[in-house]
């Protein structure tokens, strides 16, 4: 006797990322310029967020004595020095200091001045030129975003946000140790405000680049086909009985894993996400879930 546990099929990743690519397909990007800098064009003076005190375990302070906690601050680049090692290879030792800190805080690179690479960053810095870079490109103009994880402004909580609604991009600035950006904007609508924290151009953290998280053109008109009711769930990041695989992938993004029972009755498929939520789907349509 069928009973359709035996055709059971699993849906692999690479089917789950290319059913990914074909959707992002549909959807415009506006791709930013990298912005590229290293050491032998650093100017003295340049300016530096830091992350995580744990910088100094990076960047040894002169005095050691000296207590002041460097997260949230600026410190600057003061130059470097070289000096001859074993193989007579003249490395640099790069110096940054902080206004108010008698502290120099050196970084021994091991590296000569031709050997760094076309663009060099150090751990728990994040490069406020980098910043600017990003700001002069985005910042007072208009996309629509393309994420529902927002955080509050003042208290950089999560919020429930939106997404595929317009908002105007009000500021950049630096953001935490694993995300350079914080892209701060404000909706065209009720003028709710939020952020999101974003990779930077060139470093791209798969979802949380610039591309992944706003669109120059409003991603609505490439899905004339979806009712009103459903759009409006999939803003929200919401999903409802009957939804398509698309409207259910727009309002939630694609599944951690996807499992196909087919059977007399029609295709039934499983899609399964983080924290034990799931979507059933009956011959396409959205049937149960768990959200």
């Amino acid at each position: 006797m069928f009973t359709g546990v035996e055709s059971t099929k699993a849906i692999t990743a690479k089917e789950v990322e290319r059913s990914i690519r074909e959707l992002e397909l549909r959807q415009p990007t506006a791709t930013l310029s990298v912005f590229r800098d290293s050491v032998p064009v650093w100017p003295i003076g340049k300016r530096f967020y830091v992350t995580d005190n744990q910088i100094t375990h990076i960047l040894r302070p002169t005095n050691t004595s000296d207590t002041t906690s460097l997260t949230g601050q600026i410190i600057t680049y003061d130059g470097y020095t070289t000096g001859s090692v074993l193989d007579n290879r003249n490395t640099l030792t790069l110096r940054f200091r902080h206004d108010g800190d008698t502290a120099e805080y050196l970084l021994r690179t091991n590296k000569t001045l031709s050997e760094f690479p076309q663009s060099y960053s150090i751990p728990l810095l994040i490069d406020l030129d980098q910043v600017t870079n990003v700001a002069k490109q985005i910042q007072g103009k208009s996309f629509y975003i393309k994420t529902t994880l927002w955080r509050d402004i003042e208290t950089d909580q999560p919020l429930s946000g939106r997404q595929f609604i317009p908002v105007t991009i009000t500021s950049v600035k630096p953001g935490n140790k694993a995300l350079p950006l914080r892209v701060e904007f404000i909706t065209g609508d009720t003028r709710d405000r939020g952020f999101v924290y974003m990779s930077a151009p060139g470093n791209d953290m798969q979802g949380r680049d610039f591309d992944s998280m706003f669109s120059a053109a409003d991603i609505r008109r490439s899905y004339s086909e979806i009712s009103d009711n459903h759009w409006l769930l999939i803003t929200q990041g919401r999903v409802e009985t009957e939804m398509t695989k698309e409207e259910c992938r727009l309002a939630l993004g694609a599944p951690k894993r996807i499992n196909q029972l087919p059977d007399q009755s029609g295709l039934r498929e499983y899609w399964y996400y983080d924290g034990g939520n799931y979507l059933f789907f009956v011959d396409g349509l959205l049937k149960r879930f768990r959200q």
